[in-house]
């Protein structure tokens, strides 16, 4: 018999970045007993990262500017495919969320007159983002956090979990292990949230942070909830190239917000040789009218570095391939040029991006007031993620709900910048809301004894092959499978090296089998990168059956076998579900009939 702790709660939180914060704050203001799970220490969540800014249709810069406008961009970034509910909710939802993070102290950047300041940022019409500098992620979780600590819930930090516990068709629970000493603890629950994060550790270049692992979209998956659209994996398009230490660390859309310009090694400024047809009518056909727009006239247009970035991506790519890129790799990113257009610019430039002032000079000797920047794309965010109803948040599963990265729904086949931080705090608030009050309505399921030691009976095989002293690394294995999913699942696609992908992910699931580990459960990070891989297999398995099926370049799913947007797959969405062999499989599923007057919005804001 294994040994482990058993500990109850009403909700169970599995994340503790803005999503699972802000869902566990709107839990417990419920009444219901809350306990809030971390993978790494409180206040370590990816969401510090976030650095742009969060959007949300305030007008504080531009009175054009509203829930409408907010939505119909949603929808045309995400090429049409979104829950349209959540686009819906999220855009009117939105402002309200600020507005309330600001009553519960956040200090955001302000205009001459007081209120919120705004700023541009790829594919929305208007300024939009509400940022505090350039570390508007940091600043929402310290405000989240500091009010957390006015509502009564538990916090169990660098715990991992391996399994959800089901009664049933129900999810009753999850079990897991303390990083630190190993040891294991079932957490009872009547209702349960995941909110995760993404998956970007599955490939080798990723501004992801080392918990991005997949592990919400595995426990739902593996649990029988559907995931759905986990084909559209969104590369952003600068992160850092150099050194290669850093390569991947995301550098802001806020400095293309600011100014920044894509230049390649000849110095041309080459997003003006491709502008996608949906922007022609909005986008600078000149540098003066792009730098017009960024110093804020409202009747300027937006310049071509500000597009959809799954766009500004290939771009990028474009340029490196046919020879015009930078030394390692990738393109020039100038925001030092607007020393031409303002006086004082270095100081401007140190006040609205101090993190990646201090970012380059630290790690690339580089200081960005002089000298532009080396950057190229990097694996970023997943639109795709658990399967959950638009206004509640639940998944497939009864009492699992999701939330942030792991849900899917609201950006459709590509994110508009700014779009993450305002759908953590507008769906965290609503997986809250809903668990409550699934949490009132029901009681706790039995938890089965057998189902928890075969649980930690898998968990613990690695230190059984270890002690055989043979057996597959899981550092070698996971660098082996991002290896493959760079190279053959990246920003550009096709059949036969997606195929390959899945023949040499079945092929890793094989040699996973014999994962050893050795040592002690405490401090032993091969056991946890261990537990990590078996997810990370999970999540790659299913992006490539995903992006299998959608036989199209769409959004962030871009394939060179079929360029084009097909029309019979620009109505549907794809759904994964783990039959009981453990076999992923792919259906494509109608999307619901938007209602007549969302649709006229759309059409009014064409």
């Amino acid at each position: 018999m294994a040994q482990y702790e058993t500990i109850q709660h009403d909700v169970l939180v599995i994340g503790a970045g803005g999503a699972g914060l802000r869902g566990a704050i709107e839990a417990a203001g419920r009444g219901v007993s809350v306990g809030v799970i971390s993978k790494s220490l409180l206040g370590k969540a990816h969401t510090v990262m976030a650095e742009g800014g969060v959007a949300a249709a305030l007008s504080n810069v531009d009175d054009r500017d509203n829930w409408k406008v907010h939505f119909a961009d949603t929808m045309r970034g995400g090429q049409y495919v979104n829950n349209w509910r959540m686009a819906e909710l999220h855009a009117k939802e939105a402002p309200d969320r600020v507005r309330e993070l600001e009553a519960w102290g956040a200090v955001f950047d302000r205009t001459p007159d007081g209120r919120i300041l705004q700023r541009n940022f790829g594919g929305h019409r208007y300024a939009r983002l509400a940022h505090v500098g350039d570390r508007t992620g940091l600043e929402m979780i310290r405000t989240l956090q500091d009010h957390a600590t006015f509502e009564r819930m538990s916090f169990y930090t660098e715990f991992t979990i391996v399994s959800l516990l089901k009664e049933g068709n129900r999810v009753v629970g999850a079990i897991g292990y303390q990083r630190e000493k190993g040891l294991f603890f079932v957490f009872q629950a009547k209702a349960v949230v995941l909110a995760t994060g993404g998956l970007g550790r599955a490939y080798k270049i990723t501004s992801n942070s080392w918990e991005g692992t997949g592990d919400g979209f595995a426990l739902a998956l593996d649990a029988g909830a559907e995931l759905r659209d986990v084909e559209f994996v969104q590369f952003h398009p600068t992160g850092m190239i150099w050194p290669p230490s850093v390569a991947g660390l995301l550098v802001t859309e806020g400095v293309r917000g600011e100014g920044g310009v894509l230049r390649n090694r000849l110095g041309r400024r080459f997003m003006f040789d491709d502008i996608p047809a949906l922007y022609k009518n909005q986008t600078a056909d000149t540098e003066e009218e792009g730098w017009r727009y960024t110093v804020g006239d409202k009747n300027a247009r937006r310049p071509p570095e500000l597009v959809t970035r799954d766009h500004v991506a290939r771009c990028i790519m474009r340029e490196v391939r046919e020879g015009r890129g930078s030394p390692h790799g990738g393109v020039f990113l100038d925001i030092a040029w607007i020393k031409e257009k303002i006086p004082n610019a270095e100081k401007h430039i140190r006040a609205k991006l101090p993190s990646m002032y201090d970012q380059f000079l630290k790690l690339a000797d580089l200081d960005i007031t002089k000298e532009p920047m080396e950057v190229g794309p990097t694996t970023h965010y997943s639109m795709g993620g658990v399967r959950v109803d638009g206004d509640s948040q639940m998944s497939s599963l009864p009492g699992l709900f999701a939330a942030g990265e792991c849900a899917a729904g609201l950006h459709g086949a590509n994110r508009l910048g700014g779009n993450s931080l305002s759908d953590l705090l507008v769906f965290g608030k609503r997986a809250g809301e809903y668990a409550a009050r699934f949490a009132l309505e029901t009681s706790l399921g039995r938890v089965s004894e057998s189902a928890v030691n075969e649980n930690i009976r898998q968990a613990l095989a690695p230190f059984e092959n270890g002690a055989k002293g043979r057996g597959e690394s899981p550092y070698q294995l996971q660098a082996e499978l991002q290896e493959m999913m760079q190279e053959l699942v990246g920003i550009v696609r096709t059949e036969n090296e997606m195929v390959r992908a899945l023949d040499g992910i079945q092929k890793l699931k094989e040699r996973s089998r014999s994962l050893h580990v050795e040592g002690n459960r405490m401090y032993n990070v091969g056991w946890h990168t261990a537990v990590d891989v078996g997810n990370l297999l999970t999540v790659s398995e299913a992006i490539c059956r995903a992006a299998l099926e959608r036989r199209e370049s769409r959004g962030a799913h871009y394939r060179i076998d079929y360029p084009d947007k097909s029309e019979s797959l620009a109505k549907v969405n794809t759904t994964l579900h783990k039959g009981e062999d453990g076999a992923i499989s792919v259906r494509l599923e109608p999307i619901k009939e938007m209602p007549a007057e969302l649709k006229q919005i759309i059409e009014e804001m064409k």
